[in-house]
């Protein structure tokens, strides 16, 4: 039964968050499309720098995302608690960054002298703004707009871009984020797009890499430009706003804005389970388990497998079997869809 999106995004669960949106009928729309032959890869770029420009105005951090052909899939930790931190006046300006906004707000930020009733209808707005800066679909909402509109522009049509709303899973513990991300940042080498984690153009984990090795940027793949060939033109928003970087990586795991474990070991990971990905030894880590699965308890073999059908085995949340129980009862819901793989993935077996 589907259940409303109040219910699959709820930050008192969890503010982790795998997202997922496809192209309409799942057509080739960022890639080159094989009837026409027509190249959209530089759509891709756009999307990738639409995600640093939205993610510097909202609450809301991308820990990793990778941009497809035909879809995207991010990974977003929601900060309600930093939005609210937020004066009025720094709302207004982050709202109006993406918007004019009322004349009332415009008249405000301004400096025009204002009654007290209108004094308090802005602080009503700012009230409105705030809670949509950290609502994870006001975010894919302007995300996807922006890319939709410009891209029909592109090809001077009309309709739909997008097949529909978004598609979440909840990330209800530190074993889920890993999965989740690793699962994203495998997606292109999964797709036989690229042949290992620097090369695979358009993901979080390349460009981590590349701000890593700045000296071997000349063997680094170059991405695509924000700019149509065709058009000769970029996105009208391109250069509006300032690009947010990535979250950054924990080792103490005490931070609660940044992603609980350590990069180098988040990157052992996502480099072990790519070379063990192959059709004669699926499932097999010949050398070592990397720490970070040992920590938290993960089957290395499940893991691997896993980490080609997130979305199917799992259903809108993502966690250890005690987790998605947890999940269960916050929702009142009898069962949720991967128990049965979180019971395969997330309790190691012990020879």
């Amino acid at each position: 039964m589907t259940q409303p999106r109040a219910t699959l995004i709820s930050l008192e669960a969890t503010p982790w968050y795998h997202l997922v949106n496809r192209c309409v009928r799942r057509a080739f729309l960022c890639g080159t499309d094989s009837v026409s032959g027509q190249c959209y890869e530089h759509r891709r770029g756009w999307i990738v720098d639409r995600l640093h420009q939205l993610a510097g105005v909202f609450a809301i951090d991308v820990a990793a995302y990778a941009v497809m052909s035909n879809h995207y899939h991010l990974v977003v930790r929601v900060d309600a608690a930093r939005a609210g931190e937020w004066s009025d006046d720094e709302v207004l300006r982050r709202w109006t960054a993406l918007f004019t906004g009322p004349l009332l707000v415009q008249r405000y930020r301004a400096g025009a002298d204002l009654l007290p009733a209108e004094r308090q209808a802005v602080t009503a707005l700012a009230a409105t703004y705030r809670e949509r800066l950290a609502d994870v679909s006001w975010f894919m909402r302007l995300l996807n707009e922006a890319i939709a509109r410009q891209a029909n522009a592109e090809d001077g049509v009309k309709g739909c871009f997008w097949e529909g709303r978004f598609k979440s899973q909840a990330l209800l513990d530190e074993a889920a984020i890993l999965s989740a991300m690793a699962y994203v940042d495998l997606n292109p080498i999964r797709a036989g797009m690229a042949d290992t984690p620097e090369r695979s153009v358009h993901t979080s984990v390349a460009e981590r890499l590349g701000e890593l090795m700045p000296q071997r940027d000349s063997v680094m793949p170059v991405a695509p430009p924000a700019v149509s060939a065709a058009s000769g033109r970029a996105p009208a928003w391109s250069d509006m706003l300032p690009r947010q970087p990535l979250m950054p990586f924990d080792a103490t795991a005490r931070l609660s804005t940044a992603i609980p474990f350590s990069l180098e070991d988040y990157l052992e990971v996502v480099e072990t389970t790519g070379r063990s990905r192959r059709a004669d030894k699926r499932g097999l880590i010949e050398a070592r388990v990397p720490r970070l699965l040992e920590r938290l308890s993960i089957d290395p073999e499940a893991f691997i497998a896993a980490s080609t059908t997130l979305l199917k085995r799992f259903g809108s949340a993502v966690g250890s079997p005690t987790s998605l129980t947890a999940c269960c009862a916050s929702r009142q819901a009898r069962h949720l869809r991967g128990m049965r793989a979180a019971r395969e993935v997330f309790a190691r077996r012990v020879a």
